[in-house]
């Protein structure tokens, strides 16, 4: 029985996610297209194939653990063009120390001579909105 187109970029989101987390360069590069746009805390990137090996290669990081949440929206825009989005939630060594954060990520994937690949990801880390939940007590004037 063949896999929905849906279950299958799902998949293919998850295979990603295991290729940083083992540092796997082939693999990533094999499901990021020519330009990949990044998004999240850190800004905005438009990273080319030579870019996105070096940043993985560099990673000042490591990704201990991850677990993309059910419920997953997968969105078909045309035959060649979809977008993903779901929540996970990682667990990170950041300079020695550890880190485990929930977010809210979205990719959009298009194909190209027959393969997927991702073109857009984005993360945005839970919390309240408008960043009321990382304000300090002081920048929200209760300390003194």
């Amino acid at each position: 029985m063949a896999i929905s187109v849906e279950r299958h970029l799902l998949n293919l989101e998850r295979e990603y996610w295991h290729a940083i987390q083992a540092r796997d360069v082939e693999a990533a590069m094999r499901l990021t297209d020519e330009s990949c746009i990044v998004t999240g805390a850190q800004g905005v990137s438009r990273l080319d194939a030579a870019t996105f090996s070096r940043m993985l290669q560099a990673a000042n990081y490591s990704l201990d653990e991850f677990e993309v949440k059910d419920g997953a929206e997968v969105r078909l825009l045309r035959d060649d063009v979809a977008i993903l989005a779901y929540k996970v939630h990682e667990t990170l060594t950041v300079e020695g120390q550890t880190v485990s954060l929930d977010a809210a990520d979205a990719s959009t994937w298009v194909r190209r001579d027959g393969r997927w690949r991702c073109a857009l990801h984005s993360e945005s880390l839970a919390g309240g909105p408008f960043g009321r939940d990382r304000r300090s007590a002081q920048s929200l004037g209760l300390a003194r």
